[in-house]
């Protein structure tokens, strides 16, 4: 772990890129070979951060912003070689048809065989020793996940009464019931969380930091909302009273209405927010700096009615956000946090953020409206900030350029002084050249890619989430081309 004073200590550069999106892995990107490959690319770069999306397990649609648990890891992140390697699976060739979630949980569950005969003392004693330290939540969440496979993968207000509403002796009949499943999601998590510390090992030693991404909120169907139900405003059956979103904008008419279940903030203060602690936990144990998505939802949050279609009939309702950082910060020390502050932000959102030293984020892409003041303009940046040239939620860079009507197009290339190099390059250029501490290229950015390569379309549920590179798209000299950059812009120590 790099101490939160060396991540602080000078300008760096990074690339946004989800672990599913690495070459490698059957179906989507792994934490194998491919992931050691991407740590040598950033540090030939000069790149010094590694920034990824949530790493929880996944609905069907396969959002990391709507997981099943809070602290689990995603079993599709799971590397076959790494189990082969230590001899708990004899791997076998992926057919070229099927479901390939399937043939994982196949494999996983062989190489849980495997590690029932053949895991040495070692590695026996280091499954133990993680089911101890995490079981404040990995029981729960066993259970919930073998529960779920059982009710054919509903969500758990659809379950039984007696098994929704967690009656103790239907949970150990259950537990008793279901016991080779709870088994074989524990040692899921163990080889995630193994797989995921060696590689944040190797990144650590070679300068690397590894900077996650925390939702505010919790996917309804997940352990957490099973388990925790009096930290949620919920009917008694489970169904959400209020929901979350974001009230009707410049954007969209009718607002966005995400759907989570908002917390019941009284009861996790009166708790001494330990629920957050844990989650903090985790998210610390994972990764050296971490985002914290919607931020503004800690100062206050966008209220709507459960029935409600739309989220025009929402209220602003006021958070305990000083409250819960004061917490976190007396537990942790320091908090080694990114706030997502994007969005409609309030001077008391501005205030909640600087009075914790959070850096916020700009957003190159939301920079050319025609006025000069625009925050989000590299002239009007800030020193304690990150800035990119766009997230997951944007389109390419390329992609952004080509959709510029020419007025738009024209002030922007005029700002930038005409430059010669071929898009995105001088979009990439400024962005380092930033006073912001910390600079983020999307890994489509750096390939030079158009919209057809983004990650996410907000407001679409097909297609989202699947973006993968291969190697072969990565020219010879871009490693020394990228460092060169950070070199003339202070961002190679």
């Amino acid at each position: 772990m790099i101490p939160q004073s060396r991540i602080l200590d000078r300008r760096r550069a990074g690339i946004l890129l989800h672990p599913t999106s690495l070459p490698g892995g059957p179906g989507n990107g792994d934490l194998g070979p491919d992931a050691y490959r991407f740590v040598d690319f950033l540090t030939e770069s000069g790149m010094s951060i590694w920034q990824t999306l949530p790493l929880g397990p996944t609905h069907g649609d396969r959002s990391p912003y709507q997981c099943l648990s809070v602290h689990a890891g995603d079993p599709l992140l799971i590397s076959l070689d790494w189990l082969a390697q230590r001899g708990w699976l004899d791997s076998t060739p992926m057919p070229d048809t099927g479901d390939i979630a399937a043939y994982l949980r196949t494999q996983i569950a062989q190489a849980h065989r495997g590690f029932v005969d053949r895991a040495s003392r070692e590695d026996l004693a280091d499954y133990q020793a993680f089911l101890t330290e995490h079981r404040f939540w990995l029981e729960d969440f066993a259970l919930y996940q073998a529960l779920r496979k059982e009710q054919g993968d509903r969500s758990w207000v659809a379950w039984p009464a007696p098994l929704r509403d967690r009656d103790p002796a239907a949970l150990e009949e259950a537990r008793t019931r279901l016991a080779p499943w709870i088994e074989r999601f524990r040692f899921e998590q163990f080889v995630f969380f193994r797989q995921w510390h060696e590689l944040r090992q190797y990144a650590n030693a070679r300068g690397i930091l590894l900077f996650g991404d925390v939702p505010i909120f919790v996917a309804h169907d997940s352990a957490d909302v099973w388990a925790h139900r009096e930290y949620f405003d919920l009917y008694s059956d489970g169904t959400p009273r209020v929901v979350a979103g974001v009230p009707p904008d410049y954007f969209s008419a009718t607002g966005q209405r995400w759907g989570n279940p908002l917390y019941r903030w009284e009861r996790l203060q009166a708790d001494g927010f330990r629920w957050w602690v844990e989650r903090m936990r985790s998210q610390l144990d994972l990764f050296d700096l971490v985002r914290i998505d919607h931020f503004r939802g800690f100062e206050a949050y966008w209220e709507i009615p459960a029935e409600s279609a739309t989220a025009i009939e929402g209220r602003w309702v006021k958070a305990p956000g000083r409250e819960l950082f004061d917490t976190l910060r007396r537990v942790f020390r320091s908090l080694p946090l990114v706030a997502e502050d994007l969005g409609i932000i309030t001077p008391e959102v501005e205030a909640l953020r600087d009075d914790y030293g959070l850096p916020g984020m700009k957003i190159l892409e939301f920079a050319f409206d025609g006025s000069a003041y625009n925050p989000y303009l590299p002239h009007n940046h800030i020193k304690n900030c990150v800035i990119y040239t766009g997230t997951h939620d944007n389109d390419t860079a390329l992609g952004w350029f080509a959709s510029l009507d020419e007025r738009t197009r024209s002030y922007l290339l005029d700002y930038l002084g005409g430059p010669q190099e071929p898009m995105p390059w001088p979009l990439i250029r400024v962005v380092l050249m930033s006073v912001a501490d910390f600079a983020i290229i999307p890994m489509q950015d750096v390939l030079g890619l158009g919209s057809e390569h983004r990650m996410n379309i907000p407001g679409t549920v097909e297609g989202n989430w699947r973006w993968r590179f291969e190697w072969g798209q990565v020219p010879h000299d871009m490693a020394a081309r990228l460092r060169r950059l950070l070199q003339m812009y202070g961002r190679v120590k």
